[in-house]
């Protein structure tokens, strides 16, 4: 009797044993097999710098996580060889009549013409772009040399290059172009022979940078518009900026004059922007899940006029709280003016999350560029 109540016991045991390694395998394959758990690691949820650390090593030895990876950068946009040009001829007034006639490369205003547009509202980098300068330079030396003919003051100067830009037809974006909002390069204004507000004040930004002046560009709220900083004794609407008034020029209709601003501006807040060169990092991209793994590419594009240093990418899948499951960080690099460069990341799938993926791009520290897919449940 007690040999055969000892075996029930032992089998008990046995039972017991069988159980606990049932939910020890269980956890182990729900919980450490298909993506590691370890705490989710800080995302830059702000324009500030923060630490990310490094991703965990993953626990998987039959399938190994792939590293991030990025090709070498390439050109944005590509200049044709063509002969032919495009010729324009303007006439405004300004204390008498002038003309002037230009020629300009097809290829040139097609490069302007097909370059992507940045997603930012400093239209500097519009100004600050370097291909058409041959052009606006000749305007220039054509503006300087009939003011200096004319005995025309600093004031007059000015005033003489605005009356030419204000003397362009104003015209709508979405009437001349396929979209409701496009910014044109100088080049582009001068063959289209006008443009809204933007287009004006950029290429009046690019002509009064070109004579010496400086210039900055104003945002009151819905508008544009250049302030030029003049010597003597200006009256009229002006911004400061870095300890120096910059008068107000509208672009948009003829005989404006310098620090004349419209009523619906007064007492308007406006940013400012100096004419310096600028990075304008974005990016596009595609992502694939196969098994535990999810395969992102991305291209990462400089659409500004300055090389964007320490550039780095973030993805991960959305933990909430401002914290990320899984994420792979790209090692800094530089991107160059008008480049571009693609960027391949392969993140572990966290299980049983209801989660997006949450991609950020990073310039020397601060959020340049983001984007998020849609919520699921994995």
């Amino acid at each position: 009797m007690w040999g055969a109540f000892r075996s029930i016991i032992k089998g008990g045991l046995a039972l017991c044993g069988v159980l606990c390694l049932a939910v020890v395998f269980y956890f182990a394959f729900n919980f450490f097999i298909p993506a590691n758990m370890a705490p989710p690691v800080a995302m830059f949820t702000a324009l500030t710098a923060a630490t990310t650390p490094t991703p965990t090593a993953n626990p998987i030895t039959a399938t190994a996580l792939q590293r991030p990876t990025i090709t070498a950068p390439t050109a944005i946009g590509e200049m044709t060889e063509s002969t032919e040009n495009v010729s324009r001829n303007y006439t405004w007034n300004y204390r008498g009549k002038w003309t002037w006639e230009m020629q300009m490369p097809v290829s040139l205003y097609d490069y302007y013409r097909n370059l992507p547009r940045p997603r930012t509202n400093n239209y500097s980098v519009y100004v600050t772009h370097p291909l058409d300068d041959a052009y606006i330079d000749t305007l220039v030396v054509k503006l300087k040399n009939a003011a200096q003919r004319a005995h025309y003051t600093e004031l007059q100067t000015v005033e003489f290059a605005a009356a030419f830009v204000q003397s362009l037809p104003y015209t709508i974006d979405s009437v001349t172009s396929p979209y409701d909002e496009y910014p044109r390069y100088p080049a582009e204004t001068l063959v289209d022979n006008g443009g809204d507000c933007e287009d004006t004040s950029i290429l009046l930004a690019s002509i009064l940078d070109k004579m010496g002046y400086g210039v900055v560009l104003l945002n009151p709220p819905k508008h544009m518009a250049v302030g030029v900083k003049i010597s003597g004794n200006i009256s009229g609407s002006s911004w400061e900026y870095k300890g120096d008034n910059y008068y107000y020029i509208e672009t948009t209709g003829v005989n404006w004059r310098i620090g004349q601003l419209p009523d619906r501006y007064k007492d308007a807040a406006a940013n400012i922007y100096p004419i310096v060169p600028v990075p304008i990092v974005s990016h596009e991209g595609n992502f694939k899940s196969h098994g535990y793994f999810t395969d992102i590419e991305l291209k990462i594009s400089n659409l500004g006029t300055a090389p964007a240093a320490n550039v780095t990418v973030l993805a991960g899948y959305d933990a909430g709280g401002g914290m990320l499951w899984n994420s792979q960080r790209v090692e800094p690099f530089t991107l160059g003016a008008d480049q571009q460069t693609t960027v391949s990341l392969n993140l572990r799938i966290p299980p049983r999350e209801h989660t997006r993926i949450v991609v950020q791009i990073i310039v020397d520290g601060v959020l340049a560029d983001e984007s998020f897919s849609d919520w699921f449940d994995t």
